[in-house]
């Protein structure tokens, strides 16, 4: 059951008293506060307990409350808002001049999404101005997909969660920037490249100018288990290792599973779609197992695997993620 408008109203003057409110998208649950305050931004910051330095994207209602944080919407821009909004686009354009710094990490740009959940767009259009929102999660840790997980990760550090049940798509926005007259394809999503190139034409790879966007740490949505990714002919070895070792082990994996007591596995969808709804619910189990590793069987190569491949390869990553650029949301 879907908030009612008792708890949007609720949600709309607990954001207007610049406390934090979790609510769900499409793609992930968002950790949301008044993007025009900053005080209410800060605490973003310490619930998640992120670098003060990595930009937040800002969620509006359409592409007419959007506009407004933008100094310029550039034609690619406005062609891909009418395409995909609302739904899991960010879009990364020059700010306007009123947009705090603490929202964009001191950078000269701003994202900005409107998402297509109908509980996030209930709340957008009762608040009525822009909701900061990074993935509602510590900082580098497993998005939440649904409700229990924010709570379960951030507890009395966030004022009230709104309940939309499970997110529909399971990862996070593609993010595109539209600067400089290029389009960038930051971080690849649910949306695909072929897919933005349809509408605007060339699409590019980021250089080493390239903004910060969320996401782009090199470690990143990580579980809290050492997590490695295994091809699919080397799973059975890899298991057999850890097992060997004496220890337990879970497996994420397309196929059947192998039968051992010592084994806790999740069997993923065959299909791209339905494998990244349900991927950071499984690590989230996965994570809680018990296990001394999580094996990870690589997923196929292509675009439609591109969006989850790049997840895995950070969540197996490991080191300062502090290092990489990058922002977070949803």
């Amino acid at each position: 059951m879907f908030p009612d408008a008792a708890e949007i109203e609720r949600a709309v003057a607990l954001l207007n008293a610049g406390e934090l409110v979790a609510f769900p998208t499409e793609t992930v649950y968002g950790l949301g506060a008044d993007a025009a305050n900053a005080a209410a931004v800060a605490r973003i910051f310490a619930a998640k307990g992120r670098p003060k330095t990595h930009p937040l994207i800002v969620h509006f209602s359409g592409f007419g409350a959007a506009r407004a944080w933008a100094a310029e919407v550039p034609d690619a821009a406005a062609r891909l808002a009418d395409a995909f909004w609302p739904g899991p686009l960010t879009l990364v354009l020059p700010k306007a001049p009123q947009v705090s710094a603490a929202v964009t990490g001191g950078q000269q740009s701003v994202a900005l999404r409107a998402p297509a959940h109908p509980v996030a767009r209930a709340l957008l259009a009762a608040f009525g101005r822009g909701i900061a929102a990074p993935s509602a999660n510590r900082y580098g840790r497993i998005s939440p997909t649904r409700a229990r997980d924010v709570r379960d990760e951030l507890g009395g550090r966030v004022a009230m969660v709104l309940d939309g049940g499970d997110c529909e798509v399971g990862l996070e926005s593609t993010i595109v920037a539209c600067l400089g007259g290029r389009v960038t394809l930051l971080r690849p999503g649910s949306i695909s490249r072929s897919q933005v190139a349809d509408v605007v034409g060339r699409v590019d790879d980021p250089g080493p100018g390239a903004p910060r966007a969320p996401g782009r740490e090199r470690s990143h949505y990580a579980p809290g288990t050492p997590l490695e990714i295994v091809e699919a002919g080397a799973l059975r070895r890899a298991i057999e290792a850890e097992l060997g070792s004496g220890k337990r082990v879970a497996v994420l994996a397309r196929g059947a599973p192998m039968v051992d007591e010592r084994i806790s596995w999740h069997r993923m969808p065959a299909a791209a779609p339905a494998y990244g709804r349900g991927l950071y619910a499984a690590l989230r189990a996965l994570d809680a197992a018990g296990a001394g590793r999580i094996l990870v069987e690589a997923v196929p190569p292509g675009e439609a695997w591109a969006a989850i491949a790049d997840r895995l390869a950070r969540a197996a990553a490991r080191g300062d993620s502090a290092q990489d650029a990058s922002v977070s949301g949803p």
